[in-house]
């Protein structure tokens, strides 16, 4: 399965992914988790051990330069588009409790699309991931999905936007949508979160008719805590572990129908 995370900043983007990465990999799915967010924060939610020294594949400059035959910003001259990076999941992933982590960084950079040679070895990579692997591969993104082509885009199993209750969150959903249309990517639905009440689940429904939820993550003070104490915080919350493992259910379960 391939699944793209999006969502205004501070939704709630990296725990699902944290959560729906360590699910998928107890139930016994190989899984890479793809940090795509320049905010990058999935590495220290997992628990990996010195998060923070993990460069992004974005800042390998001598990597870069012999893989696409040119420095990272620089974009006036010809490199290669189509480098080779079939090595690069063994040789620059950390690995925990059966996941993967490759922490991609900025692909774009202001003003200058992707026509970098960054952002040449970025495409390819995820290209990769998504077209040629088989494990589990789960995307966290920033607000938006610039790291999606058309190419790859066909192979997502399930774009899922996280919202919470407010106008905001919901606003940034309808352009994650408008961009996901673009692509032609059809497969979205949403996770709510930070629930409170259930005034607050029909809000968000009524708010995105016609839309597949997924599940809905109840608030817990306790991983605020976690947090606030620089503990893990995906053991710290049963109700939003239980729901999780529900909406990985659904996921699995959706993804069989589609292969029968």
């Amino acid at each position: 399965m391939k699944i793209a995370i999006s969502g205004k900043g501070g939704v709630g983007k990296t725990l699902l992914a944290s959560l729906l990465s360590k699910t998928f990999a107890e139930s016994g799915y190989e899984v890479i988790a793809i940090d795509a967010d320049p905010d990058a924060n999935l590495a220290a939610t997992l628990g990996f051990p010195n998060s923070d020294k993990i460069t992004p594949i974005s800042e390998l400059t001598d990597l870069i330069e012999e893989r696409v035959g040119n420095k990272p910003g620089q974009s006036g001259s010809f490199f290669n588009l189509n480098p080779r990076v079939d090595d690069l999941p063994e040789k620059y992933s950390a690995q925990l409790d059966g996941i993967k982590l490759m922490v991609m960084g900025r692909i774009k950079r202001g003003g200058t699309g992707c026509y970098c040679p960054e952002g040449a070895l970025l495409q390819a990579l995820l290209a990769h991931l998504l077209l040629q692997r088989n494990e589990v591969v789960i995307l966290d993104m920033e607000a938006g999905i610039e790291h999606l082509t058309r190419g790859t885009a066909k192979t997502i199993d399930k774009l899922i936007v996280v919202v919470e209750p407010g106008h905001r969150s919901i606003e940034t959903a309808e352009r994650i949508r408008q961009l996901a249309n673009d692509l032609n990517l059809k497969n979205i639905a949403i996770v709510g979160n930070k629930i409170h009440n259930q005034t607050q689940k029909d809000f968000l429904i009524k708010s995105l008719p016609n839309t597949e939820f997924l599940g809905f993550i109840p608030y817990d003070d306790a991983i605020i805590n976690a947090d606030m104490a620089n503990r893990s915080v995906l053991n710290s919350s049963q109700p939003a572990i239980t729901e999780v493992k529900k909406i990985y259910q659904s996921l699995v379960s959706s993804n069989k129908t589609k292969t029968e």
